[in-house]
Order: C-alpha cells, then structure tokens, then sequence
C-alpha cells in the first residue's frame, strides 16, 4: 500500500486503554508476540464513519485469544469504544481498523505465563485491496506449494499471527511471477481458500460452492456473503472441492473484510469470466457496507 512508513505517520494508536501518539506507540524487541507468535489480531473496515459487524469482529478477536491461552483485560464493550475512537480521534471516514493483542516482553522463552497482555488498535485510510481494474476484470491467483495445516497441528480457526508466515511466503511468490495473490489448498490437498481471503465459485449446475470451512477462518465477509446469495435465492454448498474441479467453474470471486468481493479471472492456466453472480455479489456488498442502520453496520 502506497503512502508513508507505518511506524511514521501522524495520528493516534490506542494502547493499552490510552491514546498515544501514532510514532510512539511501540513494544519491547524481547516481546513474547514477536519471537513466539503469541499474538492475535482483527482486520476491519469502516464505510462513512461506522465500522462493519464491528461486534462480531470484536468477538472474534476475543475467541482467538482464548485459543491462545490468554485473556483480552478489557470488555467486549470497552474494546468496541476504543475502535470506534481510534477512528474518530484519526478522523477516518473510509478506512481500516486493526485490533492487535499479544504477550509482552516479562517472561522469555516458550512459557508465557506471567507475560502481560497487551492490546492496541491502529487505523488508517485504506482503498480497494486490489485496484478496481483488476476488481472488474478479475484477478489472477497461483496455485502454491503451502498447505493450510490440519485443525490438530495448528489453531486453525483463530486469526492468530503465527498462521499468517506462510500466506506471505505464498503471495510474494505469486506477484513475483506476476500474480496478484495465492490459491491455498488444505493438508488434504483440497481447495481452501487465497492468502487472506475465502473463496466461492459458481459452477456449472449454477449453484454456488465454496469449501468447508473446518482448517482455516470462517470469514465474517463469506458468511455475509452466503446471507446476501441465500436472499437472493442462489443455493450455497458447502462441501470439499477438489483442484480438479476449478474445470467446472464457471466464475469465482474472494470474500475478506480487505478484499470484499473480487472476482477471480485467471488461476494457474485456467481462466474464468466475471458473470451475473459475481458482479450480484459485489453489488449487494458494496451496498450492505454502505447502508445506513444496525444492519450494515455498528452504531457510532
């Protein structure tokens, strides 16, 4: 992303339950998140100054760090305020949030019992994930060699920082041989989902399939996709799918709080089109985000 260095900007960070300006909010190098992956985090967007399904984004980060091991020492309610102030105090109307909690720097080694938690949120403006050339006409993904682990070696379903080294090894292997982003498939060698976003294709029954989502994150953004499919009476499968399979589809698109909905126009050898389905998807997002009340968005 285009712009001025992360750790030099102007603006505000909240950290642990206070404001601190944006260049002075940093952590030990000895922290226990950057040496053990002891770390949790959000991705969350903001449309004309309301931050989408916020609460669901809050709980989440709060299951992950229970899957950790440790306790977020805030509120659900306390940590939806400091988000929603971290916007208003960086005068952010269109942007992204980013919710982070990690072990501190008390303890060094595998055991982190005495550590303490730490938690900030940063935001910022943010664009299109990807440009809106590529958005219409569809981006192209490469098939990589990482494989999402299996539920019994990893906290799958945790959105936890440890999980994320091998999506960066996969994408910047894909844009250097001139991809925009990577297809992951599982342990078992099934279709799982891009580097960070879910994936649904429409095949040739003109259903809508999209794999199961039992060793890598059910996104926020793919469940209310299948809620906006399901009104307008597109029937969803949930179900394995197979490499091969990517044969039989007719379209395909991404689903992520930073990607939305982006349709797939190339992967590997194998290209596909942006049809009614896609362009359906992206519409009714687009709209849902942008609506006003409770249901597009939580309340300022």
């Amino acid at each position: 992303m285009a712009g001025p260095s992360f750790d030099d900007r102007d603006g505000v960070i909240w950290y642990n339950g206070e404001m601190v300006p944006w260049r002075d909010a940093n952590l030990h190098i000895l922290s226990h998140g950057l040496h053990y992956a002891s770390s949790v985090f959000e991705g969350e967007r903001a449309y004309n100054g309301r931050i989408f399904k916020l609460r669901e984004h809050t709980e989440r980060l709060f299951y992950s760090a229970r899957t950790l091991g440790f306790e977020i020492p805030y509120s659900l309610d306390e940590i939806d305020e400091a988000c929603k102030a971290t916007l208003t105090e960086n005068d952010i109307v269109d942007g992204y949030i980013r919710p982070v909690a990690w072990r501190g720097s008390e303890m060094m080694g595998v055991s982190a019992q005495e550590t303490r938690i730490n938690v900030a949120i940063a935001s910022w403006p943010w664009p299109s994930y990807f440009s809106p050339e590529a958005r219409m006409k569809g981006i192209k993904l490469r098939t990589t060699k990482w494989r999402r682990p299996a539920p019994d070696t990893e906290p799958v379903h945790a959105k936890a920082a440890g999980l994320y080294m091998i999506c960066t090894l996969s994408k910047h292997e894909a844009e250097d041989l001139g991809f925009d982003d990577a297809l992951m498939l599982d342990y078992r060698g099934q279709i799982a989902e891009a580097t960070g976003a879910n994936i649904f294709m429409v095949m040739g029954d003109g259903k809508l399939h999209t794999p199961i989502s039992d060793c890598f994150l059910d996104g926020i953004t793919r469940r209310t996709v299948i809620d906006l499919a399901d009104k307008r009476g597109i029937e969803i499968i949930e179900r394995a799918i197979l490499p091969d399979e990517l044969d039989n589809a007719t379209e395909i698109f991404l689903t992520g709080t930073a990607a939305e909905v982006t349709p797939v126009g190339q992967i590997d050898e194998r290209t596909f089109t942006v049809g009614d389905i896609s362009r359906w998807m992206m519409e009714d997002y687009d709209q849902l985000v942008r609506g006003e009340g409770e249901s597009a968005a939580s309340a300022a």
